[in-house]
């Protein structure tokens, strides 16, 4: 991780339970327009969201931790292109449970289920 994103950012990582990881990247790859890299380490493979000027996360397979319905709800960086994000969610597999809407001075936001059934949020400071 950057300094920047140690020093500045209050969330610094994720792991996203999936059950597919090939499917999982894709989805992720296509909807953040983020670099996803299969990885190994120790015998146990696993998806790394690229990272290089930001915060990051992790696929990992977890299918017993997918959760559609709550827990923590991980907003993720799509701004300026929320309606193309959404649009790739649901061509690679996610749904929409909540279409895009203004969430006042704080930009907006859909929530989806991902590739996997995973809630998630997307969040973009336009409308765009």
């Amino acid at each position: 991780m950057s300094n920047f994103n140690t020093e500045k950012n209050r969330i610094v990582w994720a792991d996203i339970p999936v059950a597919d990881l090939d499917r999982a990247a894709r989805f992720y790859g296509a909807v953040l327009k983020n670099q996803v890299t299969k990885q190994e380490f120790n015998g146990y493979q696993f998806c790394v969201l690229d990272h290089h000027d930001g915060n990051g996360g992790c696929l990992i397979l977890h299918p017993d931790q997918i959760s559609s319905s709550g827990g923590i709800l991980v907003y993720f960086n799509v701004d300026g292109r929320i309606r193309d994000a959404v649009a790739q969610a649901e061509t690679h597999g996610g749904m929409v449970t909540e279409a895009v809407h203004s969430m006042g001075p704080h930009g907006h936001r859909a929530l989806v289920l991902d590739s996997e059934g995973n809630r998630i949020a997307l969040h973009s400071n336009t409308d765009a």
